[in-house]
């Protein structure tokens, strides 16, 4: 079978493995995912598992698209129901936060970022991927407020974009030291004293 292109029922128990796997991973960090745990955990042989994911690389890869797919439908789907600009963008970040605490030890796409910051491969440029097309989303939010006058007009989109990143990663960090409650109440006022920074002079 080709692991690439799963079908029928070989695709339902691919994506059985792929969503343990992500369990796995979302507590002990992608390098903590190992074949004979998993194998164990899902009820199959280590070769059970290898006819759907050519190594374990390729299931990492897989758990990074999963969780990339899983964040975008919790943070991104809901917000686009709010009206574009400024509410658009408080509710990206409000649904940013409910997303870090699902689980409490956080994002595993921003936790992959420390994993494989330093180690070139497609592992790497995988997580890359995802978080400059998460980048992207974020200055087209950004960009919207500034076509609707909520923002100025000589704001650097980009810049925004990285700050407000910054805030979630902020407050990933803090939810280990002072609670997911009080992180989320120090992101949220974080983005309140950077908003007049950048709303035009009318709002």
């Amino acid at each position: 079978m080709n692991p690439s292109s799963p079908s029928g029922k070989g695709a339902a128990t691919r994506d059985m493995i792929v969503e343990r796997a992500y369990m796995i991973a979302s507590s002990a960090g992608l390098e903590g995912l190992s074949i004979g745990p998993l194998a164990d955990a899902v009820g199959m042989s280590k070769s059970g598992v290898f006819a759907h994911f050519g190594s374990r690389e390729d299931l990492q890869l897989a758990v990074l698209d999963l969780a990339a797919q899983r964040f975008g439908e919790h943070t991104l789907l809901p917000a686009l129901k709010a009206g574009r600009g400024l509410p658009r963008l408080r509710a990206i970040l409000t649904h940013w936060f409910d997303w870090l605490g699902q689980d409490r030890g956080g994002c595993l796409l921003l936790s992959a970022v420390s994993e494989y910051d330093d180690r070139p491969g497609p592992l790497r440029d995988r997580v890359l991927a995802h978080h400059q097309r998460w980048r992207g989303e974020l200055v087209r939010a950004v960009g919207l407020a500034i076509a609707s006058g909520e923002l100025r007009n000589d704001t650097d989109a980009a810049q925004f974009a990285f700050e407000v990143n910054a805030i979630a990663l902020a407050v990933q960090h803090d939810m280990a030291i002072a609670g997911y409650d009080a992180a989320v109440a120090l992101g949220q006022r974080m983005f309140e004293h950077l908003l007049p920074i950048y709303l035009s002079p009318h709002d």
